[in-house]
């Protein structure tokens, strides 16, 4: 059966006065239908600008320089700015981070949901749009949905404007959906729920989703798969019960090594030493390696390759042997 999506060797570049940047260098992931996947890394690793990539919402003077992006066959970084508004926010939807910065405060959620439908669905009747928004928002579990639709967004909390976001996402039926930091500036149980109500929804609708964030604990609960982006290139990739349990390369067990736990209370945290290097300043040879416990000479000099680490997840690093190198 054919891939929902397929990325292949994606290259994005940003244009400045002082010469051009690479914001990803060779992103290759797939997802299959109904399947989860995260893209996991610190703020500045590409994890963001490739998901945006997907529907093209690249930002002049970003571009796609190379690669594709084949979603269901089509090459999306090669069709027409006309055929992509066809794609986008209607068979591939995206949930972005601020809900307040994607719903418009002067208008009701109802027109803000019917007007979606009639841009994509304009054969559509007041009526039916309406029907379609109310039964949408049941889906995400909104109270009183009626009532809802007439309110405006400051009118609703902040976990129930993600909600909000999520109705309006589904309000086309996508394939794909695309969740970019979808939790970040909600408490510890709201998120909960939103991861909960977006796996619940997958599961149901067959939906393939891509959970864009910097929290593995997240990850770990919501996606099938995880890709770890380091510095525009994914450096694991593999089952995310086996990258959390058996993280292969240096970079995801720092993340892992970083994240709270219970059993060592009054202790301090781990920490990754040092910053992500800026697109300006990337070091010769691998990215990770000002930062790596493991650093050798090679590390300095050559960019490793994805190759199966030794439990079979796929790892960019030269701790693996050259011969089992990923083609």
């Amino acid at each position: 059966m054919a891939k929902l999506l397929e990325v292949r060797d994606l290259v994005i570049r940003f244009g400045l006065r002082t010469g051009e940047v690479t914001a990803t260098s060779g992103v290759s992931f797939s997802l299959d239908r109904g399947e989860r996947l995260g893209l996991v890394g610190e703020s500045g690793a590409g994890k963001s600008v490739t998901g945006f990539s997907i529907i093209n919402l690249i930002s002049k003077p970003g571009y796609i320089a190379s690669g594709e992006v084949n979603f269901n066959g089509e090459n999306l970084a090669r069709v027409s700015p006309e055929r992509m508004r066809q794609i986008r926010g209607n068979r591939i939807s995206m949930i972005f981070q601020d809900p307040m910065m994607t719903l418009n405060p002067v208008l009701t959620i109802g027109t803000q949901m019917t007007e979606v439908l009639h841009r994509h669905r304009p054969e559509l009747s007041r009526e039916q749009a309406r029907d379609i928004a109310l039964d949408k928002l049941r889906k995400v579990h909104i109270p009183s949905p009626e009532k809802r639709l007439e309110q405006y967004p400051h009118e609703f909390s902040g976990g129930m404007r993600q909600r909000i976001i999520i109705a309006i996402a589904l309000l086309t039926d996508p394939e794909l959906i695309i969740a970019d930091e979808p939790t970040t500036a909600l408490d510890v149980t709201i998120q909960a729920e939103i991861m909960d109500l977006l796996m619940e929804l997958c599961e149901k609708d067959g939906m393939g989703l891509i959970l864009i964030t910097h929290d593995l604990a997240v990850v770990s609960q919501v996606t099938q798969n995880i890709a770890v982006m380091y510095a525009g290139r994914i450096v694991e990739k593999g089952p995310t019960s086996r990258v959390i349990a058996q993280p292969q390369h240096p970079y995801t067990r720092g993340l892992i090594a970083a994240l709270p736990q219970s059993s060592r209370h009054g202790e301090r945290l781990n920490q990754i030493p040092g910053m992500m290097p800026t697109l300006k300043d990337m070091p010769p040879g691998c990215a990770f390696n000002p930062r790596c416990p493991h650093v050798m000479e090679i590390c300095h000099r050559q960019i490793p390759a994805l190759r199966p680490g030794s439990n079979g997840n796929m790892a960019a690093c030269h701790l693996y042997p050259e011969e089992n190198a990923h083609e």
